[in-house]
């Protein structure tokens, strides 16, 4: 019944309290917000959450809101903040880190991003961890060893390498949220 409307015709048949017109604006979307999420966020799970609240939040919300631009605009924008917001709480796997660090050091194809300036902050932040710290990660994430192996080489039980790693990116989570920016994450969901 809705498939032949356009995006705005659908907000304002789920504004009527249609559940259709949602089902049919969901269907439209939720893969393309999903794998927008995912290339960030690499997380199945979360990145099936954050689609899921952002419909839910737009059926609650649905006789208040006020879309300026597109809907897909909308959606996106939705996408963006809840993986930014994530980000920031830290309430994402480690290794999200080390794929936006692959990424950069890829090359700097987005031209408003302070590649380098970026680069030296993590570098900075890297050096300034405690020398335990500092080696376990530069072992780990520079020279790809395991965890076995970087506690054979530092004479250290693989727990500690574990802790101390641990301990390492979430000192970078902490440091990298205030450099961190929405610039860079919408870079990040559309690259």
């Amino acid at each position: 019944m809705y498939n032949h409307l356009e995006d705005h015709e659908w907000l304002a048949q789920v504004k009527k309290g249609q559940t259709a017109a949602l089902a049919c604006i969901y269907r439209k979307y939720w893969q393309r917000l999903y794998v927008s999420a995912h290339a960030v966020l690499r997380d199945e799970q979360t990145c099936e959450d954050i689609i899921q609240e952002i419909f839910l939040k737009l059926w609650q919300n649905r006789e208040r809101i006020e879309i300026k631009a597109t809907l897909v605009s909308y959606l996106y924008s939705s996408v963006r903040y809840e993986v930014y917001r994530h980000i920031k709480t830290g309430k994402v796997r480690e290794d999200i880190f080390d794929h936006i660090f692959e990424r950069m050091q890829a090359g700097p194809d987005y031209p408003h991003l302070e590649y380098k300036e970026l680069y030296t902050q993590i570098h900075t932040i890297v050096e300034s961890l405690p020398e335990r710290c500092k080696a376990v990660y530069k072992l780990s994430r520079e020279e790809h060893l395991s965890h076995k192996q970087i506690a054979a080489q530092l004479n250290i039980s693989t727990k500690t390498v574990e802790n101390q790693l641990t301990k390492a990116l979430s000192l970078l989570r902490l440091s990298l949220g205030q450099v961190l920016t929405l610039e860079l994450l919408a870079w990040l969901l559309h690259s």
